[in-house]
């Protein structure tokens, strides 16, 4: 099913040249900074915390709600209109992610290995079928590679995909804006629902790591991206949206210091379940400023390619992390702790170089060509008006395409 869009803005020419998924080059020049958050929250945990800077990252772990709500993003942005049958989407987005995950999921299993702890075959299998995160076990969640556990919910958004945009509740501009102030909404009572549960481990998992508690990020995600695609332009810049976020971080440190983190109005889970909004704005902004041809500071070379390492990053960061402490210890002192950041953030980021280009990239674009495609439609007669632009022509969407779901 289709419906007609009003004209959206065409890009620049400077970014015809650029590739399907640095099509909103702003939104992957993001993707570092989202995963270098989380990255200084592991490090400021496990090596100890630097100053200034382990105040700022101490919850990092948001980082994680930004890519939920990014994901929602680019994916209705994207295919919006788009006759994708949800076969090929699927197979897409297995291509996508599971190489990677298999791949760090076996080099996690063998660092424990090595360092005498044996992993269950029950949680490495949960991982490797993306099903991990809806087990409320310690052992099932983290037993393969810990940061993974973002790929299982990632796994049933990309389910859900294509049953929500086949769905009533996307189409018009009121009913978008509706369903974004319901997702902001909701995570607000799910955090509020934390003090209904007593036991922390069940309440922490509920709250963090639940897919269906995560769906609502998702959604607002999809949402923002179906209403930046027809033509809702956020009154925000990129800065002012940056500002937001930050002011946001800098709020919790003297929630930290007042509520421990183990009560549930603590900053821990609010931290992550009502940043949401916040993060929807800044994805906006910056996709409307790639729309505009404005610059934003995070579309230039290096940022591009510190974003395409960053998932790789983001699954890596922790093995490295773990072989550090087990080689040198925890650090005593500031220059010892600094140095070991240092070795960390710099290994960690050159395997994920390394494993971008020898394995994520070619392994995605092999199966890609292995998987179910997209029909090939013959280009019917133009009805446009002459001012109208092709839909087909905007960044991130492939060419000649309609619905997820749809064939």
């Amino acid at each position: 099913m289709q419906h007609r869009a009003p004209a959206r803005p065409s890009l620049p020419a400077s970014s015809g040249a650029r590739s399907g998924r640095d099509r909103l080059p702003s939104l992957t020049g993001l993707r570092f900074w989202a995963a270098l958050a989380v990255v200084a929250y592991h490090l400021s945990r496990q090596l100890g915390p630097l100053p200034v800077i382990s105040d700022l990252a101490w919850y990092g772990r948001s980082g994680v709600t930004f890519f939920f709500v990014l994901s929602g993003f680019v994916l209705a942005w994207t295919y919006d209109g788009a006759r994708v049958p949800a076969k090929a989407f699927l197979w897409r987005r297995f291509a996508r992610i599971w190489p990677l995950l298999a791949l760090t999921t076996a080099a996690s299993v063998a660092v424990w290995a090595a360092l005498g702890r044996a992993v269950p075959a029950k949680a490495v299998a949960a991982s490797l079928l993306l099903v991990h995160a809806w087990v409320p076990d310690p052992v099932v969640l983290k037993g393969g590679n810990p940061a993974a556990w973002s790929l299982s919910d990632e796994a049933w958004f990309y389910l859900l995909f294509p049953a929500l945009m086949a769905l009533p509740l996307l189409r018009t501009s009121r009913a978008r804006r509706r369903t974004a102030v319901l997702a902001a909404a909701g995570a607000v009572l799910v955090w509020l629902s934390g003090a209904l549960l007593t036991d922390p481990a069940v309440r922490g998992w509920a709250l963090d790591y639940f897919p269906l508690t995560r769906t609502l990020h998702f959604l607002l995600g999809v949402a923002t991206g179906l209403a930046v695609r027809h033509g809702w332009r956020p009154r925000l810049g990129v800065g002012p949206a940056v500002a937001l976020v930050a002011c946001w971080h800098l709020l919790l440190i003297p929630w930290h210091h007042a509520v421990p983190d183990g009560l549930w109005y603590g900053p821990y889970a609010a931290s992550q379940l009502l940043a949401a909004p916040l993060f929807a704005l800044l994805v906006s902004a910056a996709a409307h400023a790639d729309l505009t041809g404005r610059r934003t500071g995070l579309a230039g070379r290096l940022s591009l390619r510190l974003g395409h390492w960053s998932f790789a990053w983001y699954l890596i960061h922790e093995i490295v992390i773990r072989l550090c402490l087990a080689h040198y210890g925890e650090p005593a002192g500031l220059p010892a702790t600094a140095a070991l950041w240092t070795l960390a953030l710099t290994v960690s980021l050159a395997l994920a170089a390394l494993a971008y280009h020898c394995a994520e990239h070619p392994l995605e674009r092999r199966l890609r060509t292995l998987g179910p495609r997209p029909p090939t439609r013959r280009p019917r007669p133009s009805t446009r008006r002459p001012d109208e632009v092709d839909a087909s022509a905007l960044p991130g969407r492939p060419g000649g395409a309609t619905l997820p779901g749809k064939s």
